[in-house]
């Protein structure tokens, strides 16, 4: 059996993390759970101090917030399973989507995963951000020939060896189309899913905003030529 191994980078989500932690435990298929805790300074620390002695848990402490990207980094270098998903510390995706988001790559008919907010029931999600999603998920299917549907949501899933082989760099979101453009140039093909998504907004602690789409634009771009 493929051991399962999930990286959740955490900042300043004192009032989600205690629930997306029982809910990924609660799904039964987790061998490894690595929590990156990004120089949280809303009180998020003290409640992972609490999860330290957990079966299969390991927590890690970043003395300074250096961004999603270097939280997720982190956590790859780390992991030791045969799969690697990636779950935001919020409480927009549901775990109980794992076994979907896994049993193509336990079939050995991929290596790599996507879970799509658009082709799954899905909290209506705010406009703005669903165009420029829209926009960055064209981008990325004329720059690397693909026809993804979702490609800046937070479930990606590897064969471990795959997203190892990878180098990279970024520290914040841009770390989302740089995965994606480096896979696709490698000549993997991305098989999407469907998953639920349950939006929330900026006064509920939503992080990413309109400044990052010309970032992840100019990823894209830029990943097309070099590495």
């Amino acid at each position: 059996m493929m051991k399962l191994s999930v990286i959740i980078p955490v900042y300043n989500e004192v009032q989600t993390i205690e629930e997306i932690l029982k809910q990924v435990r609660a799904v039964g298929i987790v061998d490894e759970l690595i929590i990156v805790d990004d120089g949280s300074t809303d009180g998020s620390r003290e409640k992972l101090k609490a999860e330290e002695n957990q079966p299969g848990t390991t927590v890690i402490y970043r003395e300074r917030n250096g961004g999603k990207g270097a939280a997720v980094r982190t956590g790859i270098d780390r992991a030791t399973g045969d799969i690697i998903l990636i779950q935001d510390a919020d409480l927009e995706y549901d775990p109980r989507d794992y076994p979907v988001l896994i049993r193509p790559i336990v079939e050995g008919r991929v290596k790599v995963v996507y879970g799509s907010r658009f082709l799954g029931p899905r909290t209506a999600m705010m406009f703005w951000h669903m165009l420029g999603n829209k926009f960055l998920t064209l981008l990325t299917n004329v720059l690397y020939n693909a026809i993804l549907s979702d490609m800046e949501t937070c479930y990606k899933v590897f064969r471990a060896d795959v997203i190892k082989g990878i180098p990279l760099r970024s520290k914040r979101f841009e770390l989302e189309p740089e995965i994606t453009a480096k896979v696709l140039k490698r000549g993997h093909r991305i098989f999407e899913v469907p998953i639920s998504y349950y939006g929330r907004e900026y006064d509920e602690g939503k992080k990413i905003s309109w400044r990052d789409g010309p970032v992840a634009a100019w990823t894209l771009i830029k990943y097309r030529f070099v590495d």
